[in-house]
């Protein structure tokens, strides 16, 4: 039987098929819907933990005890679990492990255009890539096999384009494997340098044997062509362009990359006039053939930034134009990302703005308060570096500066990662002010729990962490509560705490207008007769609210009656419903 899956979706299923025991994972777009779908077979034991080097270490606490594993991220993700993965490359696994990545070529929701194969050949781990959704099905189960034979967690490339695709997938039973027996083994998993040494050497003994395997494996596949002027060395979704692009082509499909093979790679360019590297990112495999001293070609042609297309590939390779289509006859008009009607954040970042306070901003839909009008972010990094940033800045400026910075962190960045961040600030004498933005979900991978939910990712009831306590545990004694919807109590609070000489931790609590637990309240109107047309209320860059007829104008389809903007209109032309 077959069904229309999503990439992310179907590698769910290669899990359950493959006798999957543990998954734990941190979301992160592309990869979130992976351990979503997962969190549907009860036969699977699946967890949000709190950030992807936690996710990891619990995939290979899982895998030393003898159950095959699995946790998943995306490419910045991996970043964090960087630690774990390489000395786990060293211990080696007891059941298998594998390590999902999503890479985002095109930034749709990533902050870089990271390229996880890197990590791959610097571990010395090898690397699987599917195509499609049956692909990432099979690749979950190849995966196993390559980790139990191996001795290696298996790092499982994904991209957004296969993860968020649909094609068809045969989907099967279940194969029921029993958790391996258990056996102490200091000398391989207790890491010590002596015992560390050893392991080194079983590392580079592996990856000879694994080289050998890339030669033979049906991962990596020629696929005869009828016009042999150009061959393409080709791998994931690049391959389907490639196929849609230049169907009479000769393809060398490579499903294992790392390690890549070698004789494979010679007997493939032996059979075509020209070969050519398509690849995203950097040249991975474009620069592995060049070492073998095979005349190739890719980056020149392709460049390195951003993703390829069938359009791309026809007009570089073929010099042919694009496919006729068909054009929509109106034009489309631009919709830049905003906050949602509702947000608790906008509050936040209008005061912040209206205090021309510098804010070390965070990841999470939060990062938007960037954005016109509101713009009241300084910095975006990475998970967490908000509060560490805060703190090397106003070391840097001194007290004075500490008085007109802050730092925001979303609930679930700040358990991801911003809890150390906060450490240092009291441990080393820090004044900072950070602002938790409390919308009581993580919100902008899709909805998912986190541990100051009060809920598991099964929606159940779990133990819920207090921010208030973490903070004060922390060495924070001023902790302060703000519904941020009350710009009043938000801006004396912002004030109070910027001007305390100590730390402080501002906790501004709302949840997400767009929880199901979460009663919209009737939309708010404007009285035209009342309306000067100043636009004071676009300062908080509400997509509801528009100008109609030189007035300004609520959309009560949009509106959710946060009553944000009532507040602010000078001649109470805007109410609320009676």
């Amino acid at each position: 039987m077959k069904e229309l899956m999503l990439g992310n979706q179907a590698a769910a299923r290669g899990l359950y098929e493959a006798g999957c025991h543990v998954v734990s994972s941190y979301p992160g777009t592309p990869s979130t819907e992976i351990t979503e779908y997962i969190s549907g077979y009860p036969e699977i034991y699946s967890e949000w933990a709190p950030n992807e080097k936690v996710a990891y270490e619990v995939a290979i606490g899982a895998a030393i005890g003898g159950a095959r594993s699995f946790c998943a991220m995306k490419h910045v993700g991996l970043n964090v679990a960087a630690d774990p993965l390489f000395t786990t490359a060293y211990t080696g696994v007891g059941g298998g492990m594998i390590v999902a990545v999503a890479d985002d070529q095109g930034m749709h929701s990533s902050q870089n255009e990271q390229d996880s194969r890197h990590y791959a050949q610097a571990a010395k781990v090898p690397m699987v890539e599917p195509s499609d959704s049956q692909e990432c099905s099979d690749y979950i189960k190849a995966a196993y096999a390559i980790s139990e034979e191996f001795d290696t967690p298996v790092l499982y490339r994904l991209s957004t384009r296969v993860s968020h695709s649909q094609s068809l997938v045969e989907v099967g039973p279940r194969q029921e494997l029993p958790v391996r027996d258990y056996e102490k083994n200091a000398k391989k998993y207790v890491m010590m340098p002596a015992n560390a040494q050893g392991r080194h050497v079983f590392v580079e003994e592996r990856t000879l044997k694994l080289r050998q395997f890339a030669e033979t494996t049906p991962l990596n596949r020629v696929e005869e062509g009828s016009d042999r002027r150009i061959g393409i060395i080709t791998a994931g979704i690049c391959y389907q362009y490639v196929r849609e692009a230049m169907p009479d082509a000769p393809v060398l499909k490579l499903g294992l990359l790392n390690p890549l093979p070698e004789q494979l790679i010679r007997d493939f360019a032996a059979t075509v006039d020209r070969v050519v590297v398509v690849e995203e990112l950097d040249p991975i495999i474009e620069n592995h053939c060049a070492a073998l001293g095979i005349p190739v070609e890719g980056k020149s042609i392709f460049g390195y930034i951003g993703e390829i297309s069938q359009k791309i590939i026809r007009e570089k390779l073929l010099g042919q134009p694009p496919l006729e289509g068909c054009a929509y006859p109106e034009a489309v008009p631009v919709r830049p990302p905003v906050l949602c009607p509702g947000c608790p954040h906008r509050g936040v970042f209008y005061t912040l703005h209206k205090l021309g306070l510098t804010v070390f901003g965070d990841i999470g839909c939060y990062t938007l308060g960037a954005t016109p009008p509101l713009l009241a972010m300084d910095t975006t990094l990475c998970m967490g570096a908000s509060i560490s940033g805060l703190h090397g800045f106003t070391k840097a400026r001194g007290p004075e500066a500490a008085k007109k910075a802050v730092a925001v962190i979303g609930d679930s960045t700040f358990m991801h990662s911003g809890m150390t961040g906060l450490a240092d600030i009291t441990y080393n004498h820090g004044v900072s002010t950070v602002i938790i933005l409390d919308n009581s979900i993580t919100g902008m991978t899709g909805h998912q729990q986190n541990p100051t939910t009060g809920y598991d990712i099964h929606n159940q009831p779990a133990y819920q962490i207090s921010l208030e306590a973490v903070c004060r545990a922390l060495g924070v004694s001023r902790v302060v509560v703000v519904d941020p919807a009350d710009l009043k109590a938000l801006e004396a609070a912002v004030r109070a705490e910027t001007a305390a000489e100590e730390p402080s931790v501002i906790i501004a609590r709302r949840p997400c207008a767009l929880l199901k637990g979460v009663k919209a309240k009737p939309p708010v109107h404007v009285e035209p007769q009342q309306c000067i047309a100043c636009r004071k209320c676009f300062q908080i860059g509400c997509p509801a609210i528009t100008m109609e007829g030189g007035k300004a104008h609520i959309d009560d389809t949009l509106c959710v009656g946060c009553g944000l903007c009532v507040g602010l209109c000078p001649k109470s032309a805007i109410k609320e419903a009676e």
